[in-house]
C-alpha cells in the first residue's frame, strides 16, 4: 500500500489528490494500520499492536505460547546444542537467547496494560482517534506478565547447571552472555534478575502508570495502578515457594519490585498520583512484612525480610536521598549473533 502511494502513476487529466486519497481509504477500509517507529519503540509506548518484535495477534495469548515453547526447549536442553569438540562453556551462549526467548513478546503485552489504540487521523477520514484498550484484555495481559515472573519460569534447572563450566582458556564472556555476580561461573540467580527486571521495568513504567491512573478515573472498570501493585506484590512477596532454590528466586524478584517501586514514587516524570498510590502500596507492604517478622523462623526469609523493612524506612524518610540499585541488565538483543564477543 505505501508503495502504491509513493509511485502510482495515474492517467492524464486524473485528479491525483482524490486518487491518493481512495488509496489511503482503501488501507483503511481493509484494517491496515499504520504506527510510526518512535511510536513503536518507547518502552512507554502506548498502542497494543505497534511493536517492532512481537508475533501474533493477540500479545498476550502469544506470550503464553512462547513461555510454553521455551519450557519446552529447556527441558530438552543439553550438551547436543553444540558440535562435538566444542568447549562446553559455549552451552551458555547458546542458552541465553532461549532463557530470554520471551523478552521482545514481554514488552509487547506490556503494552496492552493500560494501552490506547489509536489513529493518526484526518479530518474528515473516518477513523476512530482513540479507543481504550477493554478491561478484559488488559487483565488478561497482566496476568501473562505476572507468569513471567514466577520462579518456575525464571529458574535454570539445575541439570541445564551443573553442564555449564567457566569459561575455558582462550574463551571470554562477552554482549550475549548472562551478566552475573558470582566471578566466573554461570549465576542463574542473576539471570532472573535480568529478566524479572525486564517484566517489572515495563509494567510499572511511569507513563503507563500514569495511564493506569488516567484511564481507571474515567472509566472505573479499567485496571487502575493500585490493582496492578497489588497483583505485582501477590504474585511476588506474599506467594510462598516450595523449594530453597525457587525461594531464593522468589527473593530476587521482590527486591526488583521494591526497587521498582522506590523508583516509581520519586520519578521526576511520575505524575502526583502515581507518586501518593505508590507510596500507599509501599507504606501497605511495610505493614504487611513487619507482620510476617514477628512469626517467621527462616533464617534466610527473616533476614530477606529485615532488609527490606529497613529500605523502607529509609526510603519513607528520605525518598530522594536513597540510592536504589540498578538490576542487571539483560545480555544484547537485536542484532543478535553479531560480532564483538
Amino acid at each position: 500500500m505505501s508503495i502504491t502511494y509513493g509511485y502510482q502513476h495515474f492517467p492524464e487529466g486524473t485528479d491525483e489528490e482524490a486518487a491518493l486519497n481512495k488509496i489511503l481509504q482503501n488501507a483503511i477500509d481493509q484494517g491496515l494500520h499504520f504506527i510510526s517507529d518512535a511510536d513503536a519503540r518507547p518502552a512507554g509506548g502506548a498502542h497494543p499492536l505497534a511493536h517492532l518484535w512481537d508475533n501474533g495477534t493477540d500479545p498476550a495469548a502469544e506470550l503464553l505460547r512462547l513461555l510454553e515453547l521455551r519450557a519446552h526447549a529447556l527441558s530438552t536442553f543439553s550438551e547436543k546444542n553444540i558440535p562435538t569438540g566444542m568447549p562446553l562453556a559455549e552451552l551458555e551462549r547458546v542458552l541465553v537467547p532461549l532463557y530470554f526467548a520471551h523478552r521482545y513478546q514481554v514488552e509487547a503485552t506490556a503494552k496492552v496494560l493500560g494501552g490506547m489504540y489509536y489513529t493518526y487521523a484526518v479530518r474528515g477520514d473516518g477513523q476512530q482517534p482513540t479507543r481504550m484498550v477493554p478491561a478484559p484484555a488488559q487483565r488478561e495481559a497482566l496476568d501473562a506478565l505476572l507468569k513471567t515472573l514466577s520462579p518456575e519460569v525464571l529458574a535454570i534447572p539445575g541439570r541445564i547447571l551443573a553442564l555449564i563450566p567457566p569459561q575455558p582458556i582462550g574463551h571470554f564472556r562477552g554482549r550475549e552472555h548472562f551478566k552475573g555476580r558470582t566471578g566466573p561461573t554461570l549465576d542463574p540467580l542473576s539471570a532472573a534478575e535480568s529478566a524479572a527486571a525486564h517484566t517489572i521495568s515495563f509494567v510499572l513504567h511511569p507513563q503507563r502508570a500514569a495511564r493506569l491512573v488516567e484511564f481507571h478515573a474515567r472509566q472505573p472498570q479499567m485496571p487502575g495502578l493500585a490493582e496492578v501493585i497489588d497483583q505485582l506484590i501477590n504474585a511476588s512477596w506474599k506467594t510462598p515457594e516450595e523449594t530453597p532454590y525457587h525461594a531464593e528466586i522468589g527473593r530476587v524478584v521482590d527486591m526488583l519490585l521494591l526497587h521498582q517501586l522506590f523508583y516509581l514514587g520519586t520519578h521526576p516524570q511520575a505524575s502526583f498520583q502515581t507518586k501518593a498510590i505508590t507510596r500507599l502500596k509501599i507504606q501497605q507492604l511495610h505493614a504487611w512484612l513487619n507482620d510476617q517478622l514477628r512469626s517467621e523462623t527462616n533464617a534466610d526469609q527473616k533476614a530477606h525480610l529485615l532488609l527490606a523493612i529497613a529500605e523502607i524506612d529509609q526510603w519513607l524518610d528520605e525518598p530522594e536521598e536513597i540510592q536504589v540499585p540498578q538490576p542487571l541488565p539483560m545480555p544484547d538483543g537485536s542484532p543478535i549473533g553479531c560480532m564483538g564477543g
